[in-house]
Parts: structure tokens; C-alpha cells; sequence
């Protein structure tokens, strides 16, 4: 058995972050999850047998204080898994606001970054640090220009548009800290509440990339963007 690490898992208090916290607890290591609200954390947590921060990926102090509570009870952290994020507003691409726009990147890229900086310092006292940013492949330009395939349709263009900038920020981070494992995982269409559950794959199907992503080994690849079935085109 791989030997048990110490991770956190933002956004875990439902849907994929909620199923990763499960399996990866069960699987021998020891999970935190990030709540915004405290007693959605504290009944998880009951729930599964994990740890939890309050932890909101778009306030500073909230994410500082998180960093500081997790160097306080373990000091250090090896898994960062950012899955915390929000599909944005449900209107036609003419009535998309830039408020609209801060809201998303807020959460899905500037929250990454916020959460990332913080725990560098933690990741870093691992012997075999990795993060695993949540992504999705209505980011991808390959599969959104590919006729065949749902996510060339449309839908959410903030989303999108943020998880494309997800994909870049993975990649520029991955060849600037060589020595922590960077990957995105890509769920793929996953029944979540996040999509009203019409989802093609269930929950656990959803989380294998993410729980793929989490345990690998200091020598497997970094700065890559896959799912289930492998490999995903930027």
C-alpha cells in the first residue's frame, strides 16, 4: 500500500470533492476537506471520517488562516487538490456582465492562485508534493473546436473561458516548480448537482482522474491534463 499522505481538498463538501475526500480517506490517507460554511464541514467531516478547514477559496484571510491551521496540526501538506469552483451564471452569452466574469475567475483561477501560494511553503516540506487542479474539457480548444463531441455546442462561455486559463496556469506552473507534481484532472460529464445531474458518469467514474492525479509518484509526468481514459487535447 502507498504510504499515507496528508491532503486537502478545496470545495469538498459535495459532489466530486465530497466522493474524492471519500476514497482517498478510505484508501489510508489522511484528507482534509475546505468548507466555506462550518457545519457543512463539521457534518462531512462526522460523515466520512476526514478532517476540515474552513477554507473559502475567494478570501485571502480565509485561505491564509487554512494554510496556518494545516501547518499547525501536521506541518506540511503533499497533496493540494484544487477542486473548489462555480459554473458561473445560467444566461445567454449577450448578458454576460464583467461582475458575471470576476465571480468565475474569482472562484475557478484567481482562487487556484490564492490557495496555491499559501500552501507552497507546506507543499514543499513533502518529500513528493503534488497538485491536482480540478479541470474540465469545456476548456479544452481541442474538444470545444471538435464537431463531434458536446463540449464544441457551447454552454457556459465563463466557464470555459476559465478553465482554458485553468489549463495555462497549470502548465506555466508545472515548468516553474519542477519539483512538485502539477497535473489537471479533467472529471468529465459527471451527474453533480453542479450540472442538475445529467451527468453520463456517476460520481466515484468522475473522481477516478482526480484520485489518479492525487497519488502518484515523484518520477510519474507533471504539466499534463487527462481523464479517466487518458490523455485530454489542450
Amino acid at each position: 500500500m502507498t504510504a499515507a499522505k496528508v491532503m486537502l481538498i478545496t470545495g469538498g463538501t459535495r459532489g466530486l470533492g465530497h466522493e474524492a475526500a471519500r476514497r482517498l480517506n478510505e484508501a489510508g490517507h489522511r484528507v482534509y476537506i475546505g468548507a466555506r460554511s462550518p457545519e457543512a464541514g463539521a457534518a462531512v467531516s462526522a460523515e466520512l471520517g476526514v478532517e476540515w478547514v474552513q477554507l473559502d477559496v475567494t478570501d485571502d484571510s480565509s485561505v491564509q488562516a487554512a494554510a496556518a491551521e494545516i501547518e499547525r496540526r501536521e506541518g506540511r501538506l503533499d497533496v493540494l487538490i484544487n477542486n473548489a469552483g462555480i459554473p458561473g451564471p445560467f444566461h445567454t452569452a449577450r448578458d454576460i456582465t464583467s461582475a458575471d466574469a470576476f465571480a468565475v475567475f474569482d472562484a475557478n483561477v484567481f482562487g487556484v492562485v490564492r490557495v496555491t501560494h499559501e500552501f507552497l511553503p507546506l507543499l514543499e516540506k513533502s518529500a513528493a508534493p503534488v497538485i491536482v487542479n480540478v479541470g474540465s474539457s469545456s476548456g479544452s480548444f481541442d474538444r470545444t473546436h471538435d464537431p463531434d463531441r458536446v463540449q464544441s455546442k457551447g454552454g457556459l462561455p465563463l466557464y470555459s473561458a476559465s478553465k482554458a486559463a485553468l489549463n495555462m496556469l497549470t502548465a506555466q506552473y508545472a515548468k516553474a516548480l519542477p519539483h512538485i507534481r502539477i497535473n489537471v484532472a479533467d472529471p468529465g460529464f459527471t451527474a453533480t448537482e453542479f450540472n442538475g445531474y445529467r451527468g453520463t458518469q456517476n460520481i466515484t467514474e468522475g473522481t477516478d482522474a482526480i484520485v489518479a492525479m492525487a497519488t502518484i509518484g515523484p518520477d510519474d509526468p507533471t504539466g499534463t491534463f487527462a481523464d479517466r481514459h487518458g490523455p485530454v487535447g489542450w
